[in-house]
């Protein structure tokens, strides 16, 4: 149990550090999007596959979210990371991705009009 709870917090200190890479001028720009597209899935409030759904809901936490972190992590050079680990740690509070959560919430209206516009009845006249 401890190990699954060091686990938990490396990752939301790796979110924070991505965070700040996409913010860092030594990041390559490839690397910058790919920490801003990560952290903001991370630290928004809204899920893009919602909780509740059985499997799938945690799926997006446990499976993707870790991987786009490695993937990230991987791109910044390994002294900036080091750097930008440790100033997660001395942040006291982990930021919301509030851009994050209204794509989320536009990738849903969106899904959304496109089932009811798939299925809405057509009448032809």
């Amino acid at each position: 149990m401890e190990r699954a709870k060091r686990w938990a917090r490396t990752i939301k200190r790796d979110v924070v550090a991505l965070w700040l890479a996409a913010r860092d001028p030594r990041v390559p720009w490839y690397a910058k999007a790919l920490c801003a597209i990560v952290a903001a899935y991370a630290l928004s409030p809204v899920d893009l596959i919602p909780d509740f759904i059985p499997v799938l809901g945690y799926l997006d936490d446990v499976v993707l979210v870790p991987l786009g972190i490695l993937l990230a992590v991987r791109l910044i050079p390994p002294p900036v990371m080091s750097e930008l680990r440790a100033a997660a740690d001395l942040r006291l509070e982990r930021p919301v991705s509030r851009v994050g959560a209204a794509v989320i919430v536009a990738v849903w209206l969106a899904a959304a009009g496109l089932l009811l516009w798939w299925f809405w009845p057509v009448q032809v006249r």
